[in-house]
C-alpha cells in the first residue's frame, strides 16, 4: 500500500537495499584527530582542555554566556531543574508528548510534573494552554505561583522544543514570569534550531541540550545546561562535580553532588561535531524539503517549522488521517527495511506518571495516534 513512500525513501538516502535507520551519526570530520590528541594527554575523564573548550564553543554558537558540559541530556535537566529551585512536593508544568527523560528529571527531585496541552502548530507545550491553566487554577502567595486544588507550588515550567521545532517560547516565557515561574528549556532535540532569530535554549533561566548517539550533533553521549545567570552556572558545575571545594589536595564537599560531568573523551568528539553543525542542517534543511514536496503532493501532512522559527528538523515527521493507517505505514515501512516510529506514547499513560495532574490533552492525543517519524540522517 505504502510502496512509493518507501521507494522514494531509498531513493532519497541512495539506498537501494538494506536497512535505513532513522538518526545515524556522522563522523566526517576531526573525531579521529581530536580523540587521538586527548588519549595522547592521558586526560581521558571529566578534566581535559576538550571540556573547557567545548563549553567555550558552545556559548558562542548559541549566545549564551556560561554552558555546563555533562554526561547526558537527563542529568542537564536534572541539575538544572535544581538549581532553579525545584525541590520535593513541587509541580513542574511540561507537555504529555515528550521522551520520558523530562519526567524521568522532574521525579529525581521529588515534584512530579502537571501537564498542559502541546500546540498543533509547533507540537510543544500550547502558550494557550498555559494561560488558561494559570489563569483559572493558580493563585499567588507570597511570590510563588500555587495550583490551587493541589496547595503545590509551580517550581517551574518545562517546554520541550518537539523533534527540534522550537516552541511559541518567548510568550510563554512572557507568561511564566508574569506568575514567577522559572522556565528551563528542554532543548535536548534542537541543537541549531532558532525562534526568531534566536537560539532555542537561551530564553528561560536556563536550557538543556543532548548529545546522544542519535541526536543532530553526538559525542555517544553528553549533555549541556546553558544560562546567562553567573550564580546559577557556578551552583550547576559545582553539584556535577561531586560539590567539590576546590583545593589543591584536600577533598572536601559541602552537600549532596553528582558525578555529571562529561569527560574529555565525550568532549573531544562534541567539539568535533560542533564544528560541522552549520553543514549537518543545512543538509538535513534540504532533505527536509524533498520530503515537504513529495508529501505535498501525496496529500499527506507534513510537519513543517513553525513560524517565525528555523527548525533543524532533527526528526522529520509525517501525519496520517487516524491510527490505522499510521500502524500499517509502520509495519510495512519496517519490514522493508526502512526504520521509522511513532510518536512516544504520551506520558500520561505511563504507570509512573498516569495519576499526575493534568489538563485536556485533546491534541496531544490527536498525534500520538497520527505521527510518524522519518529517517532524518544527515546524507553524504
Amino acid at each position: 500500500m505504502f510502496e512509493d513512500i518507501i521507494s522514494f525513501i531509498r531513493k532519497t538516502f541512495n539506498a537501494p537495499e538494506g536497512n535505513i535507520p532513522l538518526h545515524q551519526p556522522r563522523f566526517a570530520g576531526n573525531e579521529k584527530k581530536y580523540l587521538e590528541q586527548t588519549i595522547d594527554s592521558t586526560f581521558v575523564s571529566s578534566v581535559g582542555e576538550f571540556v573547557n573548550l567545548f563549553e567555550k564553543k558552545i556559548c558562542e554558537y548559541t549566545g549564551s554566556k556560561h554552558a555546563i558540559a555533562v554526561s547526558n541530556g537527563t542529568s542537564a535537566l536534572h541539575i538544572a531543574l535544581q538549581v532553579c529551585g525545584v525541590g520535593r512536593g513541587d509541580v513542574v508544568i511540561t507537555q504529555p508528548l515528550t521522551f520520558v527523560a523530562t519526567c524521568n528529571a522532574i521525579s529525581y527531585l521529588g515534584a512530579a510534573p502537571y501537564f498542559i496541552d502541546i500546540d498543533r502548530k509547533t507540537l510543544g507545550l500550547s502558550y494557550q494552554g498555559i494561560v488558561e491553566f494559570l489563569e483559572s487554577k493558580v493563585e499567588m502567595r507570597e511570590g510563588y505561583s500555587y495550583v490551587k486544588s493541589l496547595n503545590k507550588k509551580i517550581a517551574a515550567c518545562v517546554p520541550m522544543h518537539t523533534f527540534g521545532h522550537p516552541a511559541e517560547i518567548d510568550k510563554i516565557t512572557a507568561i511564566c514570569n508574569m506568575y514567577n515561574i522559572p522556565i528551563v528549556e528542554d532543548a535536548a532535540e534542537s541543537i541549531g534550531s532558532y525562534y526568531k532569530e534566536t537560539h532555542t535554549g537561551t530564553f528561560g533561566r536556563a536550557g538543556v541540550f543532548s548529545f546522544n548517539g542519535n541526536k543532530t550533533i553526538t559525542c555517544g553521549g553528553g549533555g549541556a545546561i546553558i544560562t546567562d545567570d553567573s550564580a546559577l552556572a557556578m551552583r550547576a558545575k559545582h553539584l556535577t562535580t561531586q560539590a567539590k571545594i576546590a583545593h589543591p589536595w584536600n577533598f572536601v564537599h559541602d552537600e549532596i553532588g553528582f558525578n555529571y560531568r562529561m569527560p574529555n573523551l565525550n568532549a573531544a568528539l562534541a567539539v568535533a561535531q560542533l564544528e560541522q553543525l552549520d553543514l549537518f542542517i543545512h543538509n538535513k534543511r534540504t532533505l527536509a524539503e524533498e520530503y515537504k514536496i513529495f508529501f505535498d503532493k501525496k496529500g499527506i501532512e507534513y510537519v513543517r517549522e513553525p513560524e517565525n522559527s528555523k527548525s533543524n528538523y532533527w526528526l522529520n515527521s509525517i501525519l496520517f488521517d487516524n491510527k490505522q493507517s499510521r500502524d500499517l505505514f509502520l509495519k510495512e515501512s519496517n519490514e522493508a527495511g526502512i526504520m521509522t516510529r511513532p510518536a512516544w506514547t504520551l506520558m500520561t499513560k505511563l504507570s509512573m506518571f498516569k495519576e499526575c495532574p493534568k489538563e485536556k490533552i485533546d491534541c496531544a492525543e490527536y498525534i500520538e495516534d497520527r505521527l510518524v517519524n522519518l529517517p532524518s540522517s544527515v546524507r553524504i
